[in-house]
Protein backbone atom coordinates (compact mmCIF):
# COMPACT_ATOMS: atom_id res chain seq x y z
CA UNK A 1 0.00 0.00 0.00
CA UNK A 2 1.33 3.34 -1.32
CA UNK A 3 2.04 6.10 1.63
CA UNK A 4 3.40 9.14 0.86
CA UNK A 5 4.10 12.18 3.39
CA UNK A 6 3.90 16.01 2.60
CA UNK A 7 4.98 19.47 4.34
CA UNK A 8 4.07 22.56 3.57
CA UNK A 9 3.85 25.93 3.96
CA UNK A 10 0.22 27.02 4.35
CA UNK A 11 -0.77 30.34 4.30
CA UNK A 12 -3.92 30.31 5.31
CA UNK A 13 -2.70 28.91 8.56
CA UNK A 14 0.39 30.72 8.59
CA UNK A 15 2.56 27.64 9.75
CA UNK A 16 3.64 24.20 8.32
CA UNK A 17 1.04 21.72 7.66
CA UNK A 18 1.61 17.72 7.40
CA UNK A 19 -0.15 14.83 5.96
CA UNK A 20 -0.29 11.21 4.75
CA UNK A 21 -1.44 9.87 1.65
CA UNK A 22 -2.31 6.36 1.42
CA UNK A 23 -3.10 5.33 -2.20
CA UNK A 24 -1.76 5.58 -5.76
CA UNK A 25 -5.16 6.51 -7.29
CA UNK A 26 -9.05 6.31 -6.92
CA UNK A 27 -12.03 8.64 -5.29
CA UNK A 28 -10.63 11.29 -3.26
CA UNK A 29 -11.30 10.62 0.86
CA UNK A 30 -10.24 13.49 2.98
CA UNK A 31 -10.00 11.59 6.78
CA UNK A 32 -9.73 14.01 9.62
CA UNK A 33 -8.32 12.82 12.87
CA UNK A 34 -10.15 13.03 16.19
CA UNK A 35 -10.02 15.97 18.48
CA UNK A 36 -6.34 17.46 18.50
CA UNK A 37 -5.18 14.65 16.47
CA UNK A 38 -1.97 14.17 14.56
CA UNK A 39 -1.84 13.46 10.94
CA UNK A 40 -0.73 9.77 11.57
CA UNK A 41 -3.26 9.37 14.25
CA UNK A 42 -6.03 7.39 11.50
CA UNK A 43 -2.88 5.10 10.35
CA UNK A 44 -1.38 4.76 13.84
CA UNK A 45 -5.46 3.79 15.13
CA UNK A 46 -6.29 1.43 12.47
CA UNK A 47 -8.42 2.75 10.11
CA UNK A 48 -6.18 2.68 7.18
CA UNK A 49 -5.68 -0.63 7.95
CA UNK A 50 -9.33 -1.26 7.52
CA UNK A 51 -9.55 0.10 4.63
CA UNK A 52 -6.45 -1.24 3.19
CA UNK A 53 -8.33 -3.28 0.15
CA UNK A 54 -10.27 0.08 -1.53
CA UNK A 55 -6.83 1.79 -1.21
CA UNK A 56 -4.84 -1.27 -2.50
CA UNK A 57 -7.03 -1.66 -5.55
CA UNK A 58 -6.86 1.89 -6.48
CA UNK A 59 -10.44 2.68 -5.49
CA UNK A 60 -9.39 5.35 -3.08
CA UNK A 61 -7.15 6.96 -2.20
CA UNK A 62 -6.78 8.80 1.52
CA UNK A 63 -5.54 12.00 2.19
CA UNK A 64 -5.11 12.37 5.94
CA UNK A 65 -3.98 16.06 6.86
CA UNK A 66 -3.44 17.32 10.97
CA UNK A 67 -6.03 19.07 12.59
CA UNK A 68 -6.33 22.65 13.97
CA UNK A 69 -8.19 21.88 17.17
CA UNK A 70 -5.24 23.20 19.63
CA UNK A 71 -5.00 26.56 18.27
CA UNK A 72 -8.74 26.65 17.77
CA UNK A 73 -11.65 24.72 19.95
CA UNK A 74 -9.29 23.79 22.30
CA UNK A 75 -7.24 27.30 23.33
CA UNK A 76 -8.56 28.54 26.19
CA UNK A 77 -5.54 31.05 26.06
CA UNK A 78 -6.58 32.90 23.66
CA UNK A 79 -10.58 34.96 23.06
CA UNK A 80 -13.39 32.99 21.49
CA UNK A 81 -13.09 35.68 18.68
CA UNK A 82 -9.88 34.01 17.96
CA UNK A 83 -10.77 30.25 18.18
CA UNK A 84 -13.36 30.72 15.88
CA UNK A 85 -10.91 32.87 13.19
CA UNK A 86 -8.54 30.17 13.29
CA UNK A 87 -11.10 27.20 12.67
CA UNK A 88 -12.09 29.46 9.24
CA UNK A 89 -8.83 29.87 8.65
CA UNK A 90 -8.70 25.62 8.93
CA UNK A 91 -11.35 25.23 6.91
CA UNK A 92 -9.97 27.76 4.00
CA UNK A 93 -7.08 25.51 4.48
CA UNK A 94 -8.56 22.17 3.50
CA UNK A 95 -10.72 23.59 0.99
CA UNK A 96 -8.27 25.53 -1.15
CA UNK A 97 -4.78 23.69 -0.64
CA UNK A 98 -6.14 19.89 -0.47
CA UNK A 99 -9.56 19.79 -1.65
CA UNK A 100 -9.62 22.10 -4.59
CA UNK A 101 -6.85 19.93 -6.06
CA UNK A 102 -7.55 16.78 -5.06
CA UNK A 103 -10.86 16.57 -6.69
CA UNK A 104 -10.15 17.09 -10.03
CA UNK A 105 -9.28 13.00 -9.42
CA UNK A 106 -12.59 11.81 -9.97
CA UNK A 107 -14.75 13.13 -13.03
CA UNK A 108 -17.56 14.20 -10.60
CA UNK A 109 -14.85 16.80 -9.27
CA UNK A 110 -16.03 15.85 -5.92
CA UNK A 111 -14.15 14.15 -2.40
CA UNK A 112 -15.38 12.52 0.45
CA UNK A 113 -14.89 13.74 3.90
CA UNK A 114 -14.99 11.17 6.72
CA UNK A 115 -13.71 11.48 10.36
CA UNK A 116 -14.27 10.11 13.76
CA UNK A 117 -15.31 11.64 17.01
CA UNK A 118 -14.53 15.44 16.56
CA UNK A 119 -13.19 14.15 12.62
CA UNK A 120 -16.77 13.46 12.47
CA UNK A 121 -17.52 17.38 13.13
CA UNK A 122 -14.69 18.44 10.48
CA UNK A 123 -16.12 16.39 8.10
CA UNK A 124 -19.66 17.23 8.28
CA UNK A 125 -19.41 20.81 8.81
CA UNK A 126 -16.99 21.13 5.73
CA UNK A 127 -19.62 18.98 3.73
CA UNK A 128 -22.56 21.33 4.79
CA UNK A 129 -20.25 24.12 4.23
CA UNK A 130 -18.79 23.41 0.86
CA UNK A 131 -21.86 20.97 -0.75
CA UNK A 132 -20.46 21.61 -4.21
CA UNK A 133 -17.33 19.85 -3.45
CA UNK A 134 -18.48 16.87 -1.56
CA UNK A 135 -20.25 13.63 -3.06
CA UNK A 136 -19.70 11.64 -0.02
CA UNK A 137 -19.50 12.49 3.74
CA UNK A 138 -18.95 9.92 6.39
CA UNK A 139 -19.39 10.98 9.87
CA UNK A 140 -18.72 8.40 12.93
CA UNK A 141 -19.64 8.84 15.89
CA UNK A 142 -19.27 12.83 15.05
CA UNK A 143 -20.65 15.60 17.73
CA UNK A 144 -22.20 18.74 15.65
CA UNK A 145 -22.36 21.75 18.49
CA UNK A 146 -18.95 24.03 19.30
CA UNK A 147 -20.93 26.63 21.29
CA UNK A 148 -19.40 24.69 24.54
CA UNK A 149 -15.90 25.92 23.54
CA UNK A 150 -17.18 29.14 22.56
CA UNK A 151 -17.83 30.49 26.41
CA UNK A 152 -20.68 32.35 25.83
CA UNK A 153 -19.49 34.37 22.89
CA UNK A 154 -21.71 35.48 19.47
CA UNK A 155 -20.45 35.98 16.10
CA UNK A 156 -21.51 35.17 12.94
CA UNK A 157 -18.59 32.71 12.23
CA UNK A 158 -19.98 30.51 15.14
CA UNK A 159 -23.03 30.06 14.03
CA UNK A 160 -22.26 29.19 10.41
CA UNK A 161 -19.80 26.39 11.60
CA UNK A 162 -22.79 25.11 14.07
CA UNK A 163 -24.50 22.39 11.53
CA UNK A 164 -27.45 21.93 13.75
CA UNK A 165 -27.87 25.95 13.53
CA UNK A 166 -27.31 26.90 10.28
CA UNK A 167 -28.50 23.69 8.52
CA UNK A 168 -32.22 23.90 8.15
CA UNK A 169 -31.68 27.01 6.40
CA UNK A 170 -30.02 26.07 3.71
CA UNK A 171 -30.98 25.25 -0.01
CA UNK A 172 -27.87 24.62 -1.62
CA UNK A 173 -29.20 21.90 -4.37
CA UNK A 174 -25.86 20.04 -4.39
CA UNK A 175 -26.95 19.19 -0.60
CA UNK A 176 -29.56 17.03 -2.13
CA UNK A 177 -27.07 15.18 -4.38
CA UNK A 178 -24.32 14.47 -1.11
CA UNK A 179 -24.38 10.58 -0.10
CA UNK A 180 -24.71 11.45 3.87
CA UNK A 181 -23.74 8.68 6.28
CA UNK A 182 -24.27 9.25 10.22
CA UNK A 183 -22.56 6.52 12.07
CA UNK A 184 -23.40 6.14 15.85
CA UNK A 185 -23.88 3.62 18.35
CA UNK A 186 -26.47 3.45 21.14
CA UNK A 187 -23.64 3.28 23.58
CA UNK A 188 -22.06 6.37 21.82
CA UNK A 189 -22.04 9.22 24.04
CA UNK A 190 -22.48 11.50 21.07
CA UNK A 191 -25.54 9.29 20.42
CA UNK A 192 -27.97 12.54 21.14
CA UNK A 193 -25.96 14.51 18.83
CA UNK A 194 -26.80 12.43 15.44
CA UNK A 195 -29.87 12.01 16.59
CA UNK A 196 -30.28 15.86 16.36
CA UNK A 197 -28.64 16.05 12.80
CA UNK A 198 -30.81 13.11 11.68
CA UNK A 199 -34.15 14.91 12.20
CA UNK A 200 -32.37 17.93 11.07
CA UNK A 201 -32.13 16.22 7.49
CA UNK A 202 -35.19 14.82 7.73
CA UNK A 203 -37.23 18.03 8.06
CA UNK A 204 -35.41 19.21 4.96
CA UNK A 205 -36.17 15.95 3.06
CA UNK A 206 -32.11 15.20 2.49
CA UNK A 207 -31.66 11.25 2.00
CA UNK A 208 -29.17 10.11 4.28
CA UNK A 209 -28.25 6.61 6.22
CA UNK A 210 -28.47 6.96 9.87
CA UNK A 211 -26.55 3.86 10.80
CA UNK A 212 -26.63 2.75 14.31
CA UNK A 213 -24.85 0.06 15.57
CA UNK A 214 -25.98 -1.66 18.83
CA UNK A 215 -23.89 -1.89 22.28
CA UNK A 216 -20.32 -0.11 21.13
CA UNK A 217 -18.84 1.98 22.72
CA UNK A 218 -17.71 5.74 21.06
CA UNK A 219 -14.00 3.72 20.17
CA UNK A 220 -11.82 3.08 17.87
CA UNK A 221 -13.15 -0.74 17.30
CA UNK A 222 -16.24 -0.25 15.75
CA UNK A 223 -14.93 2.84 13.76
CA UNK A 224 -13.08 0.46 12.00
CA UNK A 225 -15.97 -1.55 11.46
CA UNK A 226 -17.47 1.24 9.80
CA UNK A 227 -14.92 2.84 7.81
CA UNK A 228 -14.76 0.01 5.08
CA UNK A 229 -18.79 -0.22 5.15
CA UNK A 230 -19.06 3.37 3.74
CA UNK A 231 -16.25 3.55 1.70
CA UNK A 232 -18.29 0.14 -0.12
CA UNK A 233 -21.14 2.54 -1.04
CA UNK A 234 -18.74 5.31 -2.62
CA UNK A 235 -19.91 4.90 -6.70
CA UNK A 236 -16.29 4.44 -7.77
CA UNK A 237 -15.31 6.19 -11.27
Amino acid sequence: MKEEYYKWYSPHLNRDVEMLVFGHAGYPVILFPTSMGTFHENRDMGLIGAAHWFIEQGLVQIFCPESNDKQSFYNKGIHPHQRIQNHVAYDKMICHEIVERVRLNTSAAKVAMAGCSFGGYHAANFSFRHPGYVGHMFSMSGAFDIRNFMDGYQHDDIYYNCPLEYLPGLQDHELWNMKIVLGTSNWDICYDSNIKLHHVLNQKGVPHWFDVRQDKQHDWPVWRDMFPHYLSTIKFD
